[in-house]
């Protein structure tokens, strides 16, 4: 893949990205840096990113693609119903439960994508760091 400057500049703000950006929040960043860039270019390049396989596409119960950039490690996502933040996740006991049905019923897991949508509690303290 030919890496044009706006392309590259896509590509950056996508890296820095803390969130998972949709392309109209995308946009919104690569023209805070660069007003030339088009929303059409935006969705050119997350397209050809995801097929390469340099990003992950998301699809969230919002019904927004979400982007991110292909994680070197597998990870889990909970989704907060209220605001849409998305907070990643490692659990290897959800890991082991996976395998452990999969083998039950006969199946060797090769990959899944987990998704927990949640509302936070009233009154309770987040004790779990966000990764």
């Amino acid at each position: 893949m030919r890496l044009t400057g706006q392309r590259r500049l896509i590509t950056q703000v996508l890296s820095e990205a803390h969130d998972h950006p949709d392309v109209y929040e995308l946009h919104k960043r690569v023209t805070a840096r660069d007003a030339t860039v088009n929303l059409a270019t935006v969705y050119r390049t997350v397209k050809r990113l995801e097929t390469e396989g340099i990003i992950e596409r998301h699809a969230f119960r919002d019904g927004r693609a979400r982007y991110e950039t292909a994680p070197p490690a597998h990870h889990d996502h909970l989704i907060d119903i209220d605001t849409g933040r998305v907070i990643e996740f490692q659990s290897a006991e959800i890991e082991r439960l996976q395998r452990e049905i999969a083998d039950r019923l006969g199946y060797e897991l090769v990959g899944h994508k987990l998704e927990l949508h949640a509302r936070k509690k009233r009154g309770r303290v987040q004790r779990v760091a966000a990764t």
